[in-house]
């Protein structure tokens, strides 16, 4: 099974975005994986292509691939893996979507649904927003690095924290027992992507 890595960009492919030229910039900086997601609004044959272009540059630097929610992309386009949230497929379902040797990621809130989460197949846990995200107005309240420690105290498998994650919170967030953290506007609306994904990957490495 493909590696999971301790720092994920997850795509921002809202309208002017240059994905894959953040991507690039990202994985030239230290990112490990990268987590292709893209809005209700994105065709599948539009987030098809997109997947595919990242994955080359994945693979160029020897970075994982993963597809965030359309799993058939992910299978489509041969990347390493997916993941799922809440509103997506149960992970259960998902797992034998994916197969057993793919990567297999899912979101958990509490240390419950991350035992559930695990039981049914998730190799890693996204946990959060572990801080107020800029990127999604929608999201349930901060669970902060208590929250996060809750969770990665309940399961052996790595736990990525996500959700208003900058070079200031990152610290506390692995201190507190995550693997790794996973980032949009912190690497994407950065003026240097590159610089901010080094300086992430220094602080994630220890």
């Amino acid at each position: 099974m493909p590696r999971i890595g301790r720092l994920h960009l997850v795509t921002d492919a809202t309208a002017g975005r240059d994905v894959p030229g953040t991507v690039a910039a990202a994985l030239a900086g230290g990112v490990d994986t990268v987590q292709v997601r893209v809005g209700s609004a994105v065709s599948d044959r539009e987030a098809f292509e997109l997947a595919g272009v990242v994955l080359g540059l994945c693979r160029a630097a020897g970075a994982t691939c993963l597809v965030n929610d359309r799993l058939h992309v992910a299978l489509a386009v041969g990347a390493d893996g997916g993941h799922v949230g809440g509103t997506d497929l149960p992970v259960e379902a998902a797992r034998r979507v994916l197969g057993p040797r793919a990567v297999l990621g899912a979101t958990a809130r509490d240390p419950d649904a991350a035992r559930l989460a695990v039981a049914a197949g998730a190799d890693y846990l996204g946990t959060g927003p572990a801080y107020v995200s800029t990127t999604k107005t929608t999201l349930p309240p901060p669970i902060g690095p208590a929250g996060v420690a809750a969770v990665a105290d309940a399961v052996e498998v790595p736990v990525i924290a996500i959700g208003g994650v900058t070079e200031e919170t990152a610290g506390a967030l692995l201190a507190a027992g995550a693997h790794g953290v996973a980032v949009v506007a912190a690497i994407c609306s950065a003026d240097d992507p590159r610089g901010a994904a080094a300086r992430l990957a220094t602080l994630v490495a220890g």
